[in-house]
């Protein structure tokens, strides 16, 4: 039996299917027991790194695809999201953008690294691969209850 449960779509890299994919990430969420604010969580991060595919990855007059893949653990979901247009270097674009410092506002961000700023903040673990296109990945653990089950009770 696999460790995980594998689930992929393909969309077309345009505006209108960004809430697609976070209607999909959000019912795949719940079903592995992610509370509310942690869904809201990768609904916000996994649509601004399609966001960003819609956006950057291929030229106007350019057709391309954005692929969503979402590996499903019983303590974790893994969310991938690809593209095959332009590459672009994640510590370049984090150089130019940050650093962020808890005094600033939001205002004071920066166009084009609050999608970065976002996805870092919101998941446990973001990775980036650029070659050939732009990867995605990016992980939330499951926040259970932190004591263990069938623990022998002891009074006194």
């Amino acid at each position: 039996m696999k460790a995980f449960d594998y689930i992929e779509i393909r969309i077309p890299a345009k505006p209108q299917y960004v809430s697609v994919a976070r209607l999909a990430i959000s019912g795949l969420a719940a079903r592995i027991g992610f509370s509310y604010d942690d869904i809201e969580d990768l609904k916000i991060a996994s649509s601004e790194a399609v966001t960003n595919v819609v956006q950057h990855a291929y030229a106007e007059d350019e057709e391309g695809d954005v692929v969503i893949g979402c590996a499903l653990y019983d303590s974790r979901m893994e969310i991938m999201v690809a593209d095959y247009g332009n590459s672009f270097s994640f510590e370049e674009i984090k150089e130019k953008v940050g650093p962020y410092h808890d005094e600033e506002t939001i205002t004071g961000v920066r166009e084009g690294g609050l999608g970065l700023y976002l996805m870092e903040t919101l998941m446990d673990e973001v990775k980036v691969n650029n070659e050939g296109g732009v990867t995605v990945f990016m992980t939330k653990y499951v926040a259970r209850e932190q004591v263990e089950e069938n623990v022998e009770r002891i009074t006194t």
